[in-house]
């Protein structure tokens, strides 16, 4: 079963939940543009946007290389949360998974203070419905704990 998602230029949407500890469920909608350039380099542009609260957008900006004839890819990634990113990701036959970690200690001010003394990661998993549809889950840590997780469905744009 061959992925589209990432694997193919496109537009897709994205909705479903954000959730944060103690905290209430928040709707997220998005989107995702993805591009292909020369020697196997993608750039893979989210913006998530939260329509009934008052929470920021959140952008993401994937830099990354597919290694040919393998199912590893890297990356680098510009997050609105967590500030510069590195991280990789496999293409399983079901599955897309991302992983990744912060570079530095920065962060953003959307970030608990307490999370900033703590090594920051997370992961995304991308979920093949069929050609047009994901199901997607994510979520960011600090330390063991986790600070927030996304769950939503991706479909894509024609």
């Amino acid at each position: 079963m061959a992925h589209t998602f990432l694997m193919e230029p496109g537009r897709w949407n994205l909705q479903g939940n954000w959730l944060e500890r103690n905290q209430e469920e928040i709707a997220v909608k998005g989107q995702t543009l993805i591009a292909w350039g020369q020697e196997n380099w993608f750039t893979m542009v989210t913006k998530l946007v939260f329509p009934d609260s008052d929470r920021q957008p959140i952008s993401l900006l994937y830099k990354g290389h597919l290694n040919l004839g393998t199912r590893q890819y890297t990356f680098v990634l510009q997050h609105g949360i967590l500030g510069k990113v590195e991280g990789e990701g496999w293409l399983a036959p079901q599955t897309i998974v991302h992983r990744y970690w912060v570079l530095g200690n920065e962060g953003s001010e959307l970030l608990p203070k307490s999370a900033l003394r703590q090594r920051c990661t997370g992961f995304e998993t991308l979920y093949r419905s069929d050609d047009n549809t994901y199901y997607f889950s994510s979520s960011i840590m600090a330390g063991h704990y986790l600070i927030s997780t996304m769950e939503a469905s991706i479909q894509r744009q024609f």
